[in-house]
């Protein structure tokens, strides 16, 4: 190629349509399966979904996640079963947004955002409490003086790594299969990607739960 072709190639892209953005005054969209910093779910009624099993802490791979359970008091249970999360954190510091943990969540408790414009003056920060991960009374993730939130950014606050499940079969895409949060009710499923027959029948075993569960169970079957 000659001097004046790449001159050519060069001013074809200067007047050519632009694919980039003005960042960090405008922020690209995000994929629905976007994987940022992670929020802890209610149930609509309020009620913590986390049970304190402790499985996202045993299935991450990046050892991140720490958690401890305790007893449901009895006059003002947190949660809907026996035990809560009674300590939740995750130390970012450590974090590879693998969404393994939502994924191993039996009641669709932790989610992740799609929210990584975060940064920290100090380590301590980067460990985020229960305090910092639950989400407000309104079912909105708490905004951190280092989170760059946008009006908007709090709606789309799930993985939807479920509406695949289980084990990525495409037939349960388009079906809704968890439970509804606090503030968003039971959330859209993500669309179709391959014309799939939605028409799937309850995972065996599976059945009608309390807090607005689905018949297709837990997280999509779980």
């Amino acid at each position: 190629m000659g001097y004046l072709e790449g001159f050519g190639v060069t001013l074809k892209q200067i007047f050519g349509d632009r694919v980039t953005t003005q960042y960090p005054k405008q922020k690209a969209p995000k994929p629905e399966r976007a994987h940022g910093r992670h929020v802890l779910n209610r149930y609509e009624d309020g009620m913590e979904k986390c049970i304190g099993c402790e499985l996202c802490a045993g299935v991450c791979p990046a050892r991140c996640i720490y958690v401890r359970g305790a007893d449901n008091p009895i006059d003002d249970p947190v949660s809907p079963g026996e035990r809560y999360g009674y300590v939740y954190e995750i130390n970012y510091l450590r974090c590879i947004h693998c969404d393994m943990c939502v994924e191993a969540c039996p009641t669709e408790a932790i989610t992740e955002t799609k929210l990584f414009e975060f940064s920290f003056t100090n380590r301590l920060d980067a460990i985020y409490t229960k305090d910092e991960l639950l989400v407000d009374d309104e079912g909105r993730p708490r905004r951190l003086p280092w989170e760059d939130w946008r009006p908007g950014e709090e709606i789309p606050t799930s993985a939807w790594m479920r509406a695949t499940a289980p084990a990525g079969n495409a037939a349960f895409e388009g079906v809704v299969a968890w439970s509804g949060e606090l503030g968003f009710g039971v959330r859209e499923p993500e669309p179709d990607q391959a014309h799939a027959d939605t028409s799937v029948a309850p995972l065996a075993g599976s059945g009608s739960h309390d807090h607005g569960e689905t018949d297709h169970g837990h997280g999509g079957g779980h």
